[in-house]
């Protein structure tokens, strides 16, 4: 199979200095909204996690942005998984949004720390019943033999919280990654793209530069 021919032209919008919101988290907000109205995809919070653990080598997985504001980007998962355990060697992480039917990407690089017990409860408890008991029956990341021994697991934890509130469990939490860069990345014809960054300003807030595609 020859994929080399692969390709198309990206004619759907640019994006300029001008028409940039002096906010990333606004920007985001503004792209964010346009992914979920456009109806391209049933995830469009769904974000590439990128981590690298003590080890020097990278992983990547697709999780679900759950929360963002000027505090961070958040999202869930099982404290013994591998990017958890990769998280605690190095902290450091890259999240990427690909909308690519709107020809665009969001690339925020950041500083992912975790979330306060409070935090973790107040959400697991509006996840719906089923996903809570997944969380119970899963040692994410951890080998096991067969799919039936999953699905019996959650069988289990099914009989076992069959009334009132399901607990939190002690190895289930979160992360809010504090971003420190944050690219936004429009197709254009030719392959001009425009990739405007967003980085730290010394005297406050943040600025903005160009990068070329």
């Amino acid at each position: 199979m020859d994929i080399s021919q692969q390709r198309r032209e990206y004619l759907r919008a640019g994006l300029t200095e001008e028409n940039l919101h002096s906010d990333p988290i606004e920007q985001f907000r503004h792209w964010l909204k346009d992914a979920i109205e456009s109806d391209i995809s049933s995830d469009p919070t769904a974000m590439c996690l990128s981590t690298v653990g003590a080890d020097g080598r990278p992983s990547q997985r697709i999780v679900l942005l759950k929360q963002f504001d000027e505090k961070g980007f958040v999202f869930y998962t099982n404290l013994e998984s591998r990017k958890a355990k990769q998280i605690a060697e190095n902290p450091n992480v890259c999240l990427h949004f690909g909308w690519l039917p709107l020809e665009r990407q969001v690339i925020i690089n950041g500083t992912a720390n975790k979330l306060s017990i409070a935090e973790a409860t107040k959400y697991f408890l509006s996840r719906p019943r089923d996903s809570q008991l997944a969380a119970w029956a899963s040692q994410q990341s951890q080998k096991i033999s067969s799919r039936q021994l999953l699905e019996q697991a959650f069988s289990q934890m099914k009989n076992k919280f069959t009334k009132g509130d399901i607990p939190l469990p002690s190895f289930w939490g979160g992360f809010r990654v504090v971003p420190e860069q944050i690219e936004f990345w429009q197709g254009r014809a030719n392959r001009l793209h425009d990739r405007l960054v967003y980085n730290p300003s010394e005297a406050g807030g943040w600025s903005i530069e160009r990068l070329q595609p």
